[in-house]
């Protein structure tokens, strides 16, 4: 991005107060965790006093270098009696609050659940160079997203077993499934495009202004 993409502004409030927001505004979750540099925490515990009132807000943590570090951080910082945990990309500003609750409902019932969307676009295979290899069919293919939602033991198992043996995983359904455990999917009905280029601003400004 060239800049911090969680303080940049999407309809006049930070990427990260939005996703925030979000979890804030959901009847499914009673206590919010941050993970972020060490640089960034005071900054992201002072959304607790703004405006809107982010009483959900429970902590901050300094995260690590890789996102599985830093997941198994904030999973040490939540609190003891803690039977749920929801994993957020804070790069995704537009999850809303109906979407947060679904994901949680499943998780309840199965263990483990992820927002997702079906894979729409044409799939091809390319070699390094960037020229097309094969064709990859799309049938049963989904877009991972987030919310993650587990059991919150489950997670901690998993994150553990990931540890041990210094594998890296890139999302919680990895972690999960390498315990050999499922993980239902639950099918987003609203965009929520995570902000990695600076035309993704853009593209949430516009999303954001239609749902207004």
């Amino acid at each position: 991005m060239g800049f911090d993409k969680l303080a940049a502004e999407i309809g006049g409030q930070s990427v990260l107060f939005r996703s925030i927001l979000a979890f804030q505004e959901c009847e499914a979750v009673d206590r919010i965790v941050v993970v972020t540099s060490a640089s960034r925490m005071d900054w992201a515990m002072s959304l607790r006093d703004s405006p809107y009132r982010v009483s959900k807000l429970y902590g901050a943590c300094s995260g690590d270098a890789e996102r599985h570090l830093s997941v198994y951080c904030g999973l040490l910082s939540v609190p003891e009696e803690t039977t749920m945990v929801a994993v957020h990309d804070g790069a995704r500003p537009l999850v809303t609050p109906a979407a947060i609750a679904r994901c949680v409902e499943a998780a309840k019932s199965s263990g483990a659940a992820s927002l997702a969307h079906r894979v729409s676009d044409t799939l091809k295979r390319a070699t390094q160079q960037g020229q097309v290899s094969e064709s990859v069919s799309r049938e049963n293919l989904w877009a991972m997203e987030t919310p993650q939602v587990f059991d919150f033991a489950l997670l901690r198992r998993a994150y553990e077993k990931v540890l041990d043996a210094g594998e890296i995983v890139t999302d919680e359904v990895s972690a999960v499934q390498s315990l050999g455990e499922t993980v239902t999917l639950v099918e987003n009905d609203s965009p929520n495009p995570k902000i990695t280029v600076p035309a993704d601003i853009v593209l949430a400004e516009a999303i954001l202004a239609n749902r207004l």
